[in-house]
């Protein structure tokens, strides 16, 4: 019941702690972090220890499969080279970094450890950097680095994560069998994870329940993650592939209020695991600090500042060099695609974008009870989470106000484009429909669409939204007045919230902030 009481507290903390961090301007998982170290101190406050095998499927899964669902395969394949890169090369880097940094410290901690330990520092987390960063709109080349780095480094480094767990528990360990093991893993899960999508998808498109739709979507993510945990393949590429070919699919079969209500529902859910994730890991540290000698704080704390240190210095070196060097190479043989061109300005934003977050933690949740150096692995992948989400975070913003990075334009773009051709199609599916009036009304409104200039958007959203704004408060009036009752009142908001959702978008009132 404690720990029940405890996280219920945490769920209300972490949500107003969301809203200081929108004012502040830094990820609202800064806060959450600040919050587990305050948990870890407070006397009273229950240990808790999580399964092992529980942890990432539980974490990581929902939150994967909610990244990688709004990734874009084109926009990936044309940033394939740094992507890459970031999500394999660096990644493997910050291990070998972070293992040999960690070893000089602690002589006695195994090498199969130190390696679990730089794994589970080295893949950063997008979703903390793009809370601060779509705000500020930056290149829109920059966040699908960013988001694609997210996506694939988590693979890369769970892999390097899982054999090092593995020597270490077991004392063995076959560097030939890595090769064929990652070209299975990793290959197998991305066919299995597409051929799963395409079933579950036939299966789900039969439930036409809105809740059991949605409830079904979270049982095929944690479903998925579990299945290939079992073959042996890689949980994350399975899950990336399966959430990427759902995107391409599910759209097509999917009416706009599913959709619009699952949004908001796996928006929920992140939140939540952000926030119970950052819970565990301070009641661990509870523990943790309760074992700690008073001798050993010196190894704990030297240890955690060094592999902060190295986890930040190895990215920043890295993403500079390769930036000097990819400019080095324009400069002498060109560049096709100008939006393609590296600069100094975004390599210092990416390389100042490496904040770590919930796949670290889930990591660190999932060692083993019996696993060397436990403590002290879960101690210093805490620090590098607070530390690169507090200082990083409430640093990112004005350093890209500073850098004067600005938004190219290619969304609202290609948006442009989308309205005038979905107009389009509306028109024609209008031709020659009865009855006439009603037909030339929507006729109106698309090829104001389609020709703004004949329409002041801003006139036509004003209107718009102050016929549902009108509507609304005649709705509640009735109900207040008991002409109505909550039945009708909640079918009658529906389709007022409906109206709304398909007012002009291009012009959005200034709504009052809370």
């Amino acid at each position: 019941m404690a720990l029940f009481e405890v996280t219920i507290a945490l769920l209300v903390v972490g949500a107003i702690l969301s809203l200081f961090a929108d004012r502040m301007g830094v990820p609202y998982p800064a806060l959450l972090a600040l919050a587990g170290t305050l948990l870890a101190l407070v006397p009273g406050t229950p240990t808790v220890t999580l399964d092992p095998e529980l942890a990432l499927a539980l974490f990581v899964a929902p939150v994967l499969v909610d990244a990688a669902y709004d990734a874009s395969p084109r926009d990936l394949r044309t940033n394939l080279v740094p992507v890459s890169t970031l999500a394999i090369l660096l990644v493997g880097v910050t291990i070998a970094a972070v293992a040999v940094v960690v070893r000089m410290i602690v002589p006695s901690m195994p090498l199969a450890a130190a390696i679990a330990l730089g794994a589970i520092v080295a893949p950063p987390d997008a979703s903390a950097a793009a809370a601060v960063l779509k705000k500020l709109r930056p290149p829109h080349r920059l966040m699908i680095i960013l988001e694609g780095e997210s996506l694939f480094n988590d693979a890369s480094a769970l892999l390097a994560y899982r054999v090092a767990v593995g020597a270490a528990m077991t004392g063995a360990f076959s560097g030939w069998s890595l090769v064929p093991t990652l070209l299975l893993t990793c290959g197998g899960g991305a066919i299995v994870g597409i051929l799963l999508a395409r079933a579950i998808l036939w299966l789900t498109m039969r439930i036409t329940d809105l809740q059991v739709s949605i409830i079904m979507q979270f049982v095929a993510s944690f479903a998925v993650w579990i299945l290939a945990d079992r073959l042996g393949l890689s949980a994350i590429i399975t899950t990336v592939a399966f959430a990427m070919t759902a995107a391409r699919i599910a759209p097509g079969r999917v009416g706009g209020r599913a959709r619009i209500s699952a949004y908001a529902v796996w928006d929920v859910v992140v939140f939540v695991m952000n926030v119970l994730a950052f819970v565990l890991i301070g009641l661990q540290l509870r523990g943790i600090t309760q074992r700690i000698e008073d001798g050993e704080w010196r190894i704990f704390l030297l240890a955690a500042g060094a592999v902060c240190l190295t986890a930040i210095l190895v990215r920043v070196v890295w993403v500079m060099s390769s930036s000097l060097f990819l400019r080095w190479k324009v400069r002498h043989f060109g560049i096709k695609n100008p939006l393609m061109k590296p600069s100094l300005r975004g390599g210092l934003l990416i390389s100042w974008s490496g904040m770590r977050g919930i796949v670290t933690l889930a990591a660190a949740l999932a060692l083993p009870g019996a696993f060397p150096h436990r403590d002290l692995i879960v101690f210093c992948a805490f620090c590098v989470v607070l530390a690169t989400l507090v200082v990083q975070g409430a640093t990112l913003g004005p350093l890209m106000r500073r850098l004067g990075l600005r938004d190219d334009g290619s969304v609202e773009r290609e948006l442009s484009i989308a309205r005038e051709e979905t107009a389009k199609a509306a028109l024609a599916a209008l031709d020659g429909s009865e009855p006439r009036t009603a037909a030339d009304i929507l006729r109106r409104e698309y090829q104001a669409r389609i020709r703004p200039d004949t329409c002041a958007p801003e006139a036509l959203a004003a209107l718009q939204q102050r016929a549902v704004e009108a509507q609304r408060r005649a709705l509640l009036e009735l109900r207040a007045r008991e002409v109505i009752g909550d039945d009708a009142f909640h079918a009658a908001e529906e389709e007022i919230d409906l109206l709304e959702l398909t007012a002009d978008p291009r012009v959005r009132p200034n709504l009052p902030t809370t």
